[in-house]
């Protein structure tokens, strides 16, 4: 009976030491794991904190980035302003030549017309433009002389040499030409049947629109009544001379 107590004894003996050692390694265990989650708890906010910088720097060079983005445009519209301004420009330019003859009046547009066709010398400094009214005689220094039967307009250039033209408008496209000198010779009184003689051989003359460009240009050299300052100091210059 001994022999068969003392092995059993032994045998419950070395089970509780072997439950007692593994309580142990499970107590061990769960305190190692209970350490390593904290562990990583621990380290947990830190990576949290990393991530959280790193999305913040990613944030800001998103944001930029997207700046940059948004001043590019600005950029783009402020060349697209320039270009717009210049096109404008353009075309106001244009619209200005396209306009063409609009820009003056009928008379300002006649004068160019009426010298380009039949002005002596085309080239000129100056186009001097003088009104005459019915009534004023052909020669103002003689006696003698006829009068005017109508409104006149006397073209010429600024030299004696560059010629003159004296007419007067029908409105349509033609002109009543008087075949009077810028300056006249010879002796006086010619006599009123010379005079009238001059008004009766008027010719009609007819204007051709010419290049537009060619008027604008002449109508820019105008210089309205102007001459007529200067051609009764030239013939009174004359009169003391001769």
């Amino acid at each position: 009976m001994k022999k068969i107590l003392i092995p059993m004894m032994i045998l419950f003996t070395t089970a509780l030491l072997l439950v007692a050692c593994s309580n142990d390694d499970n107590q061990n265990g769960s305190s190692d794991k209970t350490n390593s989650s904290e562990n990583t708890s621990a380290s947990q906010p830190e990576k949290n904190d990393d991530a959280e910088e790193s999305s913040q720097t990613d944030k800001k060079e998103n944001k930029s980035e997207s700046t940059s983005e948004s001043e590019d445009p600005e950029t783009d519209d402020s060349n697209e302003t320039f270009s717009k301004e210049n096109k404008d420009s353009k075309n106001q330019s244009n619209s200005k030549e396209n306009k063409g003859l609009s820009e003056y009046s009928s008379n300002e547009i006649e004068y160019a017309r009426v010298w380009l066709e039949l002005g002596p010398n085309q080239d000129i400094d100056e186009l001097y433009v003088r009104h005459i009214s019915a009534g004023e005689p052909l020669h103002p220094d003689d006696e003698t002389s006829a009068n005017y039967p109508e409104d006149v307009v006397q073209l010429s250039g600024p030299r004696l040499v560059d010629g003159s033209v004296t007419y007067s408008s029908n409105g349509d496209g033609t002109i009543n030409v008087y075949n009077v000198p810028l300056r006249w010779d010879g002796k006086n009184p010619a006599g009123e049947d010379f005079y009238k003689d001059i008004i009766k051989n008027t010719k009609t003359a007819s204007i051709d629109p010419s290049d537009d460009q060619k008027v604008i240009k002449l109508i820019k050299l105008l210089n309205i009544d102007h001459y007529a300052i200067r051609r009764d100091f030239l013939q009174t210059f004359y009169k003391r001379t001769l």
